[in-house]
């Protein structure tokens, strides 16, 4: 979103989302587990618009697991696109650091589509600093933006930043099912 369109961004986890109700947040973007309850914190926010996605953090579908498919992304960019002339915009997961930061980094995208994706990355990173986006949402959002993989490639090297930065994230994502992430990540050659 570009800053004529949304004044403030907020990406934020389940435990950070009270602190915001005071901060005139006029669009919330949810997107939670499948069968979580909803996120108490958002009770003591005033009155804004929301829309709820619910899947799972993950890079494929897996016994339990509900992977981020095609559609949810058309609705995320769907949100974007009613959410421009707001004021504020909350983009929430779990955490605030894979599912949050892939939804606003395609905003961003949507919202700048000549704006290079390592900026929009470098926007995103600025934000929230631990951001991981998820590879899967990303991958969907760059053909349905298409931007001929550049999302894709930049979001790799960021990856691959956060791995140098920190390293125990290596073993804690392959556990999780997302060594995918991880290798493609590894395999970018050293910064010269």
């Amino acid at each position: 979103m570009t800053p004529e369109s949304i004044t403030l961004h907020t990406v934020c986890g389940l435990e950070e989302i009270a602190g915001h109700a005071e901060r005139g947040v006029s669009h919330v973007l949810s997107l939670l587990d499948p069968g979580s309850p909803e996120p108490a914190g958002l009770a003591g926010f005033p009155a804004h618009r929301r829309t709820t996605l619910r899947f799972h953090d993950c890079l494929a579908p897996a016994e339990g697991l509900v992977p981020p498919e095609r559609a949810d992304i058309a609705a995320i960019l769907a949100f974007g696109t009613e959410a421009r002339g707001a004021g504020h915009l909350l983009v929430h997961c779990h955490y605030g650091l894979s599912r949050s930061t892939a939804a606003l980094l395609m905003l961003f995208a949507q919202d700048a589509p000549d704006t290079p994706a390592e900026a929009l990355v470098a926007r995103l990173h600025a934000l929230r600093e631990p951001a991981w986006p998820n590879a899967r949402m990303i991958a969907f959002a760059d053909a349905m933006l298409e931007r001929g993989g550049s999302l894709e490639a930049a979001v790799r090297r960021l990856h691959a930043r956060q791995l140098r930065v920190r390293p125990h994230l290596a073993g804690l994502l392959r556990d999780l099912g997302r060594g995918a992430e991880v290798a493609a990540a590894e395999a970018l050659p050293a910064p010269g």
